[in-house]
């Protein structure tokens, strides 16, 4: 079984630091291999070298992964009692 808080803040933080490495990637790359127009799309209100942009980014990416944790762990978790009984 999986512990919902421990998968929740792991995956929240793991989008939340592949936020920041995009955003590290897009600023030590040319423009034309940039990830901007990818984050301006699936990000509501995001824009590209902004601080209010960044941390807005930031916080949504977390959010994100806090949601998939959230989704994610009841599922696998009904499924797991439901086959860990099949199974034996």
């Amino acid at each position: 079984m999986l512990n919902i808080k421990i998968v929740t803040w792991s995956l929240g933080l793991f989008t939340a630091v592949s936020f920041i490495v995009c955003v590290i990637y897009g600023l030590i790359t040319p423009e034309s291999i940039h990830m901007h127009t990818f984050l301006e799309l699936v990000l509501p209100a995001f824009k590209w070298l902004t601080w209010w942009g960044f941390l807005l980014g930031l916080i949504e990416s977390f959010l994100y992964g806090v949601y998939a944790g959230l989704v994610f762990v009841p599922i696998y978790n009904f499924f797991y009692k439901r086959w860990e009984i099949i199974a034996k």
